[in-house]
Formats: structure tokens, sequence, C-alpha cells
């Protein structure tokens, strides 16, 4: 059976040259979790950190005993190191973009354009954008040491792989460059080449959306067109951040099917993208000392008479040994389809994870994932 080599996270927390950590992963592995926990051990241990969430949930402030978090980073007040946590607010990123980067006195024009208001809250990439920019932000401050992103829990967690390309589309489309064309025409003898074509276009898209919407959007694109380049060079800036060597991509999973399916898909697409991937997290496992096989505890709890306690003991440990051997063989599936991904095998933990010292308690089992975990003294149903 193929085993996954041992991981381990300190190591990776303690690099000075580690400066991004992204956490994905599917639904309900606890990757919200791992991703305060890797970042408050690391604030800890001495390195000034930046937790990120891009999952709207608002589970990462729960996590860290916080009322909210807003879009700029706020001091985590009882954590031992300097910790700060924050949560992407995808219209205010938006905004603070426009704000930033227009030119004088357009701002204001983009922002209360009712085609703006509509795509920096709904249009599809935008979220995956905003968080593109949200990271460059963070990282061209040069105030952290270290970026924690903790990003939504689905497959849509890797769009933002794909932002700078699809807003590069988006820019470059035929709907763009026509609604910019009269903007981008200047002189009256080129305006008399785009107007016919224009003015067709205008007509048919009129018909479809409404005038009303055909001018809010070509006055958008037209106060807005001298911002696209921009948009683009940030984007791939970032982008280029992402497949950094200071940059470390962590998969977080269950140790059931489907979750380790999805962490395949993770591996794999990371792995066609040349991003840089630390290792995978493996939440919530059951240990089990192997001393005493599932087989014989069964057998000796059947030959028990007038023992109730020990007989249910001897069950209990029996069930545990199974679950571990499924949990492994699991692994091993995954590990041969992977191999050389790293693993930290992290155990349930005793109780919900709420408060700051839940949060230590699974960066510690992190951090002693690199050595064979000792056997949980007790089960929980969620972390």
């Amino acid at each position: 059976m193929r085993t996954a080599p041992d991981w381990d996270v300190d190591a990776l927390i303690d690099d000075p040259a580690t400066r991004v950590i992204v956490c994905c992963g599917s639904g309900g592995v606890g990757k919200t979790t791992t991703s305060a926990a890797l970042a408050i051990r690391a604030a800890e241990r001495g390195r000034r950190t930046v937790v990120l969430t891009i999952d709207p949930a608002k589970r990462l402030a729960q996590a860290l005993g916080l009322q909210a978090l807003t879009n700029e980073p706020g001091l985590v007040a009882d954590a031992d190191g300097d910790l700060h946590a924050m949560m992407l607010d995808m219209r205010r990123t938006f905004d603070e973009m426009v704000e930033t980067h227009a030119e004088p006195g357009r701002a204001e024009t983009i922002i209360a354009n009712p085609f703006y208001q509509t795509i920096s809250s709904s249009f599809s990439g935008t979220q995956e954008y905003m968080a593109m920019e949200k990271l460059g932000q963070l990282a061209a401050t040069g105030e952290w040491d270290l970026i924690v992103v903790d990003t939504p829990p689905s497959r849509s967690a890797l769009d933002f792989l794909d932002a700078p390309q699809r807003m590069s589309t988006f820019l470059d489309g035929r709907m763009i460059r026509l609604l910019s064309a009269p903007a981008r025409a200047g002189g009256r003898g080129l305006m008399k080449i785009v107007g016919a074509g224009f003015s067709l276009f205008a007509k048919a898209v009129s018909t479809i959306l409404g005038g009303q919407l055909l001018a809010d959007a070509s006055a958008f694109v037209q106060a807005f067109d001298t911002m696209f380049g921009g948009f683009r060079e940030r984007a791939e800036a970032t982008y280029a951040l992402l497949r950094s060597p200071g940059t470390a991509f962590v998969v977080v999973a269950a140790p059931e099917p489907d979750a380790l399916r999805e962490a395949a898909y993770f591996v794999e697409r990371l792995t066609a993208e040349s991003m840089p991937l630390a290792g995978l997290v493996l939440n919530r496992t059951h240990p089990a000392r192997a001393d005493l096989s599932a087989a014989r505890a069964r057998d000796v709890a059947d030959g028990l008479r007038g023992a109730p306690l020990a007989t249910a003991v001897l069950r209990l440990h029996a069930d545990r040994v199974d679950l571990a051997e499924r949990e492994e063989r699991l692994l091993a599936r995954f590990a041969h389809a992977h191999p050389g991904v790293a693993v930290a095998r992290v155990p349930v933990v005793a109780a919900e994870i709420s408060d700051l010292d839940g949060l230590r308690e699974v960066g510690a089992r992190l951090a002693a994932a690199a050595t064979p975990p000792p056997a949980p003294t007790s089960l929980r149903t969620a972390q």
C-alpha cells in the first residue's frame, strides 16, 4: 500500500520566503478552520500575519471569536502574536479600486453609474477578480510577513486563477469595443467610420436590453476605458505572485471518498497551472492503536461474559480500527494517483472549534502531523 510523505507544516509557516498561503478545498472539510489555525500559529511564532477569507459564510469571524470582519485587516486582540483578519467585500474593493485608479473627477461618475453598480456586485467573475485585487493590494503594501487566503468552499475556489484571462476576454470583447467606440473615435473623421457600425449595434442591443441600460453601459465603458489596461496589469501581477516560489497552496480534505475526489481535482488543476502546491491537510482522521486488531478485539468481546463495559470498549476499539484502516485505504488510493503530495493528518478534536484555544489545538495537531499522532481520547462529529 502506497503511503503519502509526511508534511512539516511548521517548516512552511516559519520559512521567511513563504509570503502567501492559499487554502482551498470542498465544503465541510474544515478549510476555514485550517486557514485560521495556520494564521494564528504563524502569528504566535513571530510572523506578522493577516488572514483573508473570500468565503461569505462569515465562519472565519466565528472561529476567531469575533463579531464581524470588514474589508480591511482588523487586529485579533486576544491572539498572542501579530494577527489580523478580514473578509472580502467585493463591492467595496471594486469601489476602492475605481477611487484609486480612475482619472481625476471620474471616480464618482463611474461609481454612480447603474451599469457599474450591477456588474460590481453580480457580474460573473467579479468576486474572483476582486479577490485577486485584494490579495495584490495586501502583498503590495509589504506590511505582512504572511498572507493566508481562505477560498470559497467549492470548485469555484480556483476560479480566481482564471480571473486575469476572463477579465481580459471581457474587456477585449466585441460588445465592450463597440460600447467604447464613440469615446475612442476621438475626432469627427474617425467618428464617421465607427458611427454607422455603432448605430446598428446600439439599435439591436437597445431592442433587447432597453435603451436606458444600453446608455448606462455605454457611459460606464467610456468613463472606465482608461482603467482597462491597469486592470490587466494588476491581475497579471497577482497571477504571477500566485505562481511565485513565495506562495504555497494547501489543499484541505476530509478522509471521505467525495472530499478526496475534490482534493484530487484541486491537485490536478494546480499542477496544470504550475502553481506551487505545498501539501494536503487531511482533517478529522481517526488514528487507532495497531497493537490489537479489529478481528481480535471482536473475538475477545464475544468471549466475555458478565463484563459489559469491557465488551463495549473492545467493540468500540474494533470499530475505530476499521475506520482508521478505511481512511488509510482512501489515502493510499489518493497517494497512488498523486505520488509526492505531502500530507498532514489532523486527528479529530474533542470539542467544537469556536475560539482561539480551539484553533491553537488544531494548529498544534497540524504541526505534529510530521510524526505519527497519538490516538485521540474522544470523538466528535464536526470540526
